[in-house]
């Protein structure tokens, strides 16, 4: 009789890689022990290292491939595993198994045990499809083992290697972005090498000049906005950087400097500086124009997102009667976008910037049917706060963060009387759960369907319709 497998911490295992967990790991098990696998696929047979152990569970990095996996596909660039994590697997291998994950997090976390999603909305784009791009000057550059010896360590210009806060991977193509965003990141790299002056900044010293080079491209109008965020103001200084990228590339139609002197690592300018052109792109979802700033938020995958928008329509099945309630609506899109077969839309939203381009791109488009107000959601309606001249809603589109819904707000959902609402995720697991409350409150799922926004990345966006 075999010996019952010991699992610890170091233990090296061979293992047959069943399917792809929520989050893009490789799963397994060892006598019904599981074991999450980084940059595993399914089909794959490895031989993989323990490194953390849990009650419940393991994690494994993979030392070698034993068996390749019938799905796998070849890959276009040597640091996929830090952003596209499952690139390595066939795309249509990919809408399998997060429609898997889906399912499973309706039948096991929500309880919906005949769950099945209903359509699935694969993207035609799997490549060159992401309209923001945000890569880091770093003084600190992480080596991959196939690079030669004595690499230059001191600059970087591309991705943060995950879990380390100060180790940039130089990066020369990023094949999810528009071929041009490659080429602007290439003569960048080429006019900050050459300049002693503008130094990276290092967020362990704190000293250094760049920061950010963030880009956003108009996929339907051909705007393309240059966003260098810096550590404190000094255009001079810059000035060697943004000539070189306006001569090369006239296609740009904004270039900004924000300025961040916080020792947060993060994008956003406390102020910002216009250089040329607009201090924003446009972009066209429909019949609307959207005007996008250097911070504002858009859906980063401007085709599908439309996709998206039109499965919410197509949920609702509006008359053109409906008062529409979007909760948690962000800069307005998604309540703009079905503004045009409703009565009124009411936008609810917490941030006080996506509520001023909110209201900005509804004056843009000439839209007087939707109106947008501050709200805490995990407060606001429990607490009273909503004004008695605004009408109780026919439907509700509700699209939170990853982390879904606090539990005050779905268990008050219900209580706006609402004969539809549709839930939008970009989280299975939140939002199983709180379907699962939706349902104990009498709403039933009556359609749902799996939006495939980011080809090549564990990442997975659903919209589900409830209704009485």
């Amino acid at each position: 009789m075999n010996e019952p497998v010991t699992i610890k911490r170091g233990t090296e295992l061979e293992l047959d890689i069943e399917s792809l967990a929520y989050g893009g790991m490789g799963l397994a098990r060892v006598e019904n022990f599981v074991i999450f696998v980084k940059y595993a696929i399914p089909g794959e047979r490895v031989l993989a290292r323990i490194y953390k152990k849990r009650k419940g569970f393991a994690e494994a990095q993979v030392l070698d491939t034993l068996v390749e996996s019938p799905n796998s596909t070849e890959v276009k660039c040597n640091h996929y595993w830090i952003c596209s994590k499952i690139q390595s697997l066939s795309y249509d291998q990919q809408i399998k198994e997060k429609s898997a994950q889906v399912e499973d997090a309706f039948t096991r976390l929500g309880g919906f045990l005949d769950f099945k999603l209903d359509k699935v909305r694969k993207a035609d784009l799997i490549y060159n499809y992401r309209n923001k791009m945000e890569f880091t000057f770093s003084p600190n550059r992480w080596v991959l083992e196939s690079e030669p010896e004595g690499v230059d360590k001191s600059f970087a210009l591309g991705l943060h290697i995950p879990g380390r806060f100060d180790k940039i991977l130089d990066i020369n193509n990023c094949h999810i972005q528009p071929e041009i965003g490659n080429k602007i990141l290439s003569v960048a790299r080429e006019v900050c090498l050459g300049n002693p002056e503008l130094r990276p900044y290092d967020p362990r010293s704190h000293i250094g000049f760049l920061r950010f080079l963030m880009l956003r491209f108009g996929a339907n109008t051909g705007d393309l906005m240059v966003n260098v965020v810096t550590s404190y103001h000094d255009i001079d200084k810059l000035s060697s950087l943004t000539d070189a990228l306006l001569d090369k590339f006239p296609e740009i139609t904004s270039l900004v400097n924000n300025v961040n002197t916080r020792k947060a690592d993060v994008a956003f300018g406390e102020y910002e500086t216009l250089l040329y052109g607009k201090p924003y792109i446009q972009e066209k979802i429909g019949d609307l124009t959207f005007e996008i700033s250097a911070n504002s938020f858009f859906q980063t995958n401007t085709t599908q997102g439309e996709v998206l928008y039109k499965e919410i329509e197509n949920a609702l099945g509006l008359k053109g009667n409906e008062v529409i309630y979007d909760l948690y609506c962000g800069t307005g899109t998604i309540g703009l976008y079905l503004s045009d077969n409703a009565k009124e839309v009411f936008g609810f939203e917490v941030i006080r910037s996506a509520l001023d381009d909110a209201e900005k791109n509804a004056d843009r488009n000439q839209i007087s049917n939707v109106h947008f107000l501050k709200a805490n959601l995990d407060t606001f309606f429990k607490s009273g706060q909503l004004p008695n001249r605004i009408p109780k809603p026919d439907v509700i589109v509700v699209d939170p963060p990853r982390a879904g819904m606090h539990q005050d707000m779905v268990n008050y959902l219900p209580k706006l009387k609402a004969k539809k609402i549709v839930y939008v995720s970009c989280n299975p697991t939140t939002q199983a759960r709180d379907a699962r409350i939706l349902n104990d409150h009498g709403y039933k799922i009556i359609s749902s369907t799996m939006v495939d926004m980011f080809p090549h990345t564990p990442h997975i966006e659903t919209v589900m319709l409830f209704s009485k």
